[in-house]
């Protein structure tokens, strides 16, 4: 009998409000159905997931995730079941999309796990408050609306504020809080535009409420168990993605907790949802009034998170459910005793914290709604909510050590009360500080509806700050101070004494933190899967791994710039440590990833990454070296102070590291080996600025010398911008010079290559569709590259080679390329893996990561075999497209940029250059549309390019609109479009038919300043609160049109598994 075979819908990009759970959850339950002998069929559109590796699934499509191209994967496969519910929101949509089309019924594929009629009375506003009434679970006063003029008149009548939700989005996309008539009439429009079946709910708000979620699984024997409860510490008003939330609940009482789970259970069995499952509860803190927010039929981001604060994986669990098996069929994989159905028990705290991208994005609007705006999220664990909170701030990497911000210490009571009214993402820092300045517990919690045990808890981290201040450092005060994980230099700075005094006290008294097992049942069986966190505590439970052993340093939490792209290289960096028969240790603390799995390494410590606690868990488990080079920035930060306390850092050195990063140090080995550069200088005044300018010539690129990710870097096009940019952006100083480069108009070329100090193995050049000047993370990037020399090749292979040996690399490196006017130069290089690693390793079949991992233990390109230069182009073409986040985010300005903005990226592989963009495209969800009106306004220097797409848009069948500047151009040149008026220019403007939805494509390229007031600025984020797509980028809208124009002359699109490619 052949094997049968299963369908699994993956969740595509990452983006807000669905990051790299997804790619946990989906890698889990691919491996757990082939455990049961399935067939795995795999779909998904991002190429930097684990779940996406050709030995995840027996056949893995990176295509885009939508009915045309899902159809011909089932009707090339044929596969006997559908699994839907591990790819979010995205997979859900999908499945439903599928079933109405008739494609299941067509190919006989059975929908596995939750049935339709279950995922629709759960997503359907309409039906689930039906189902709900049924059961008598109480739902909030709310309507129906597909009509704008209706909704506003419900809100009316219950009164204000009013929630929004609209039908089938995800991560509250488009909802709001409508505080009043004006409000309710924007976000209703925004919500129904939004929702793919043009309808939002309207209802009456509980915020203020304690916001509670159970997490629950059930089989199709009708078995249940709850997983885990969680509880925000924010309350309802917070998205729950955006809020600090703790697990297991910390203040409801015995009959609260029974009475919810009772509702889970029940809520559960009568939707007949099999495999997980979360229901969220808002519950009145005055008395035992509770109401069902919403249930989420799928695995979610909270599944992650109860995963990983339990243990108990409930991905793996629902796969094997979906395919008919019980729970108490299934083995827990954690104790390898028990069985599924055992409820989970924590003898521990859990705390998960959002991380927000707002150091990004300056002017964006940080208040925290009903709409998520975090990428990613941090968890930490320990034996008191104290150390919990502590730990997890101190993961974020967004400059603290403790609860604590610097710029609002100076504050008075006034100034501090008035900033606890705002729900912003500073305002657990600004509930310590009133702590601190006396604001008692009572008023804080009347003004943020915060619970009061919580503020308790950072009553008594403020207190042991206040112990140390007064009677300096004393065991009693210390042990304390540990208990809730401060750290030494937290210590010493309210203690006012040196990191070294606390040191020697604690080895006085002997306090040093022991490491638990998180087991899933406190401890009642044993666990086999080494599993750690830190708590100062009596005994001690952790082997350590000893002389075989290796740390690979995680990437912490998802952000932009630094996404699930690093995350897939730590975990292959341990797999490739196990096969090399060492024994693989991961310290990193992010609960959505595959790296935090419990069988990803050999032991997993769930723990900050900071100096300080990266060298407790070194000092216990004594390992051979540390990896350093695929964790992203946040592992290589670490390199530097490791090394100095003498770890040894295996692969790169981290003397060859800084040569890299420090910007006089590489110039003087470019110089030395004779690469060129763009010209540049540094300066330290406004006056030395204008004067390299006059030497340099504009336009200029401009940035701060100590920053990475593209941050505040601008490009200047006179004098006027530069001095703008010198006084407004940045201050320039003797200790953080400013760096002046000539901007050079160019093609940018990415090369990652492999080393081992003696020679390089280059597995792809790739070449970027937008000039240089955006970013490289937001930039189109092709492989194998379209339009280069062979002169140009063989450069880039020589300085690759030159590069990598000048810099001792062993390892990975990745170099950024400029080819302008025929020369070659190097923009930059990384002595690390880079974002387009997972991108080049699937496209060529070379897993970098293995083969830098080896070559850190020792091992030579000749030894892995690896074929030295450049490996021969592959028979198809690779795109790489960007996925930015924008909707979610007000006020920030889209236009690309040297700064990096996209929170994912998708990829599109075929045969030919225009069938891997067409899939590109169309997998990044650029709604282009076939016909209709295009709206073009672009800057002077900008004006004959965009004339001439202008005229090949006009052959398609477009209409053009443009405004002044543009239009007259347009007209003199020959292009016939319609002029229509500026924002400034009063009524029927450019942004009412933007508005009216008369315009089905935006075209704005940045003219100077990027200022909300500016009329660019505007029409973009109008653009994007509309739903209208907007491209920035001539370069991206010439290739737009031309995927438009192959799709016009009707070129056939096919589906190919990566297995099929691989064999070529």
């Amino acid at each position: 009998m052949e094997a049968k075979k299963v369908l699994v819908i993956g969740s595509g990009p990452i983006i807000i409000g669905q990051a790299a759970e997804f790619d946990y959850a989906g890698t889990q339950a691919c491996r757990s159905l082939r455990e049961e002998g399935y067939k795995v069929v795999l779909v998904n559109s991002n190429p930097a997931t684990i779940m996406t590796d050709t030995d995840i699934a027996d056949r893995v499509y990176v295509e885009p995730i939508s009915l045309e191209f899902v159809t011909e994967v089932i009707r090339k496969e044929r596969p006997w079941g559908l699994l839907a519910t591990l790819g979010g929101q995205v997979g859900l949509n999908m499945a439903v999309q599928l079933s109405e089309a008739g494609v299941l019924e067509e190919y006989g594929v059975k929908l596995l796990g939750t049935t339709l009629e279950a995922i629709k009375h759960a997503e359907d506003r309409e039906l689930f408050k039906g189902a709900m009434n049924e059961i008598n679970q109480p739902v909030p006063e709310s309507d129906i609306f597909n009509d704008l003029e209706e909704a506003v008149a419900f809100a009316n009548r219950i009164g204000y504020p009013i929630i929004i939700r609209p039908a089938y989005t995800l991560g509250g996309t488009g909802g709001g809080i409508a505080h009043n008539e004006d409000e309710m009439y924007e976000i209703t429009r925004r919500g129904l535009k939004l929702s793919p079946i043009h309808q939002i709910l309207a209802e009456r708000s509980v915020a203020g409420w304690k916001e509670i979620e159970y997490e629950v699984m059930r089989d199709s024997a009708d078995n249940c168990i709850i997983v885990c409860n969680m509880e925000n510490i924010d309350p309802v008003g917070v998205h729950t993605g955006d809020s600090i939330v703790v697990a297991p609940s910390q203040t409801l009482n015995d009959l609260q907790y029974q009475m919810l789970r009772t509702a889970s259970v029940d809520i559960i069995r009568y939707l007949k949802i099999e495999g997980g499952c979360n229901v969220q509860y808002a519950l009145n803190p005055d008395s035992n009034e509770y109401i069902v927010i919403e249930v989420n039929p799928r695995v979610s981001r909270s599944s992650a998170l109860a995963s990983k604060a339990t243990g108990y994986p409930i991905a793996k669990v629902a796969a094997k459910i979906a395919v008919g098996m019980t729970l108490d069929q299934i083995t827990n994989a954690v104790t390898g005793e028990t069985k599924a159905c055992f409820e989970p028990t924590l003898d521990y705290v859990v705390t998960k914290f959002p991380r927000w991208p707002f150091e990004k994005f300056n002017l964006a609007d940080r208040t925290l709604g009903t709409q998520m705006k975090a990428t990613g999220e941090v968890m930490a664990i320990d034996r008191t909510l104290e150390g919990s909170l502590l730990k997890a701030i101190r993961s974020l990497e967004i400059g603290l050590d403790h609860i604590e911000l610097k710029k609002i210490s100076h504050e008075n009571i006034e100034q501090l009360i008035e900033r606890l009214h705002l729900v912003d993402d500073e305002r657990i820092y600004v509930v310590a500080e009133a702590l601190r300045k006396g604001i008692n517990v009572e008023k804080i919690h009347y003004i943020t509806k915060i619970d009061t045990f919580f503020l308790e808890k950072i009553k008594n981290i403020v207190n042991v700050e206040k112990a140390l201040a007064k009677d300096g450092l004393t065991p009693d005060v210390l042990r304390t101070a540990k208990r809730y994980s401060m750290t030494d230099a937290v210590i010493a700075r309210y203690a006012n004494t040196t990191v070294d005094e606390v040191l020697k006290m604690r080895e006085q008294n002997n306090l040093f933190p022991t490491y638990k097992y998180v087991d899933t049942c406190a401890a009642e069986f044993e666990a086999h899967t080494p599993y750690y966190y830190s708590a100062y505590a009596q005994e001690d439970e952790v082997v350590p791994r000893g002389e075989n052993s290796v740390v690979v340093l995680g990437s912490g939490p998802i952000r932009i710039g630094q996404g699930v792209e690093f995350d897939y290289c730590s975990v292959h960096s341990s797999w490739a440590l196990r096969k090399a028969g060492m024994q693989s240790i991961i310290i990193n603390n992010n609960p959505e990833t595959v790296s935090t799995d419990f069988d990803t390494s050999d032991s997993l410590y769930f723990e900050p990454l900071t100096v300080e606690d990266v060298m407790e868990i070194i000092r216990k488990e004594k390992p051979v070296g540390v990896i350093a080079q695929f964790g992203g920035q946040t592992a290589i930060n670490l390199a530097g102070p490791l090394a100095q306390r003498g770890v040894k850092i295996l692969g790169t050195s981290v003397d060859s590291i800084d040569m890299a990063e420090d910007r006089e140090r590489f110039d003087d080995l470019l110089a030395e080996l004779g690469i060129p550069r763009p010209v540049g200088a540094l300066v330290t005044s406004d006056k030395e600025a204008q004067e390299a300018a006059k030497k340099l010539k504009y336009p200029l690129i401009v940035r701060p010398s100590y920053v990475l990710g593209g941050r505040a870097m601008e490009i200047v096009y006179n004098d006027k911008e530069l001095d703008v940019y010198m006084k407004e952006a940045v201050v320039a100083s003797k200790e953080h010079p400013v760096l002046i480069d000539r901007y050079m108009v160019g093609m940018e070329v990415e090369v990652d290559a492999i080393s081992d100090g003696t020679d390089v193995c280059i597995p792809g050049i790739m070449e970027q569709i937008e000039r240089a000047g955006v970013h490289s993370g937001d930039s189109m990037a092709v492989y194998p590259a379209q339009h280069l020399s062979q002169d140009i090749i063989d450069q880039i292979v020589d300085y690759t080679r030159r590069i990598a040996i000048g810099l001792n690399v062993k390892g990975v490196l990745n170099i950024q390329y400029i080819v302008a006017d025929g020369e070659l130069n190097v923009i930059e290089v990384n002595p690390r893996s880079s974002r387009t690693v997972p991108f080049i390793s699937k496209v060529t079949g070379i897993n970098m990561v293995e083969c830098a991992t080896r070559i850190a233990l020792g091992e030579t390109l000749d030894s892995l075999g690896l074929q030295k230069g450049l490996v021969p182009n592959k028979p198809y073409v690779a795109v790489k497209a960007p996925v930015f986040s924008f909707s979610k985010m007000g006020l920030v300005e889209i236009a690309l940029g040297p700064e990096m903005k996209s929170t994912g990226e998708v990829m599109g592989i075929g045969r030919t250059y225009s069938e891997a963009l067409f899939k590109a495209i169309n997998g990044a969800n650029m709604r282009i549309p076939e016909d209709g009106t295009i709206m073009m306004t672009v800057a002077d220097r900008d004006k004959e390019e965009a004339s001439q797409l202008a005229k090949g848009f006009i052959e398609l069948g477009y209409h053009i609109e443009a405004t002044g500047g543009t239009g007259k151009y347009f007209q003199d040149h020959g292009v016939n479009c319609t002029v229509v008026n500026k924002i400034s220019e009063g009524d029927d403007n450019c942004a009412d038919h933007i508005r009216q939805d008369k315009v089905d494509l935006v075209l704005n390229t940045l003219t100077a300043g990027k200022r909300p007031e500016r009329e660019g600025f505007q029409l973009r984020r109008l653009a994007v609160e509309m739903g209208t797509p907007c491209l920035t980028s001539l370069d991206t809208a010439r290739e737009v049109l031309r995927v438009v124009a192959s799709r016009k002359n009707n070129a056939n699109f096919t589906v190919e598994a990566l297995q099929d490619f691989e064999m070529e």
